[in-house]
């Protein structure tokens, strides 16, 4: 019985059993991104586009959930910009809005907590929770730590402990 309720969890990309109590935060859409304040971060996986998190919409909530605005630029000049969060405890990521040219944000439609799949079009997401700000299932600190977290990329052959 135990197995079973434990390769559940497995199967549903959990990293731990998920909270029964746990509540997401109020989530308030941050500024538009600034070129500046943008971070490029490395996918692991070769790629023509380039990644990065704007630095000042980074947060950590009380519910222990990062958010950050993700910037996906294409060689032709294309950009896709959205808010999102990711989860660690569970290794879930969710897309919370688009953003316009004109700086707004557009909520999604299908805005629910999914697991975090190593996919060409998650690989950004796998790459910021497994690589970046996840240490297994513990979250940053605050958002001092997870802007500390994004300067360095983890390095594979310690894969836990303080960085």
């Amino acid at each position: 019985m135990a197995l079973a309720v434990a390769s559940s969890a497995a199967q549903a990309g959990l990293l731990v059993d998920a909270d029964p109590d746990w509540k997401e935060g109020e989530v308030s859409m941050p500024q538009a991104p600034q070129p500046d304040g943008l971070r490029a971060f490395d996918v692991g996986s070769p790629s023509p586009n380039g990644f990065f998190v704007d630095e000042a919409s980074i947060s950590v909530g009380e519910d222990r959930v990062v958010r950050y605005t993700l910037v996906v630029r294409t060689p032709g000049g294309a950009e896709n910009v959205t808010f999102e969060g990711i989860r660690c405890a569970t290794g879930e990521r969710r897309i919370y809005a688009s953003g316009r040219k004109d700086g707004s944000w557009v909520p999604m439609k299908n805005s629910d907590w999914q697991p975090i799949s190593d996919n060409t079009y998650n690989r950004p997401r796998a790459a910021l929770a497994y690589d970046y700000f996840c240490d297994g299932p513990a979250a940053p600190r605050d958002r001092a730590h997870a802007l500390r977290l994004l300067q360095q990329r983890r390095d594979p052959t310690r894969p836990f402990g303080e960085r």
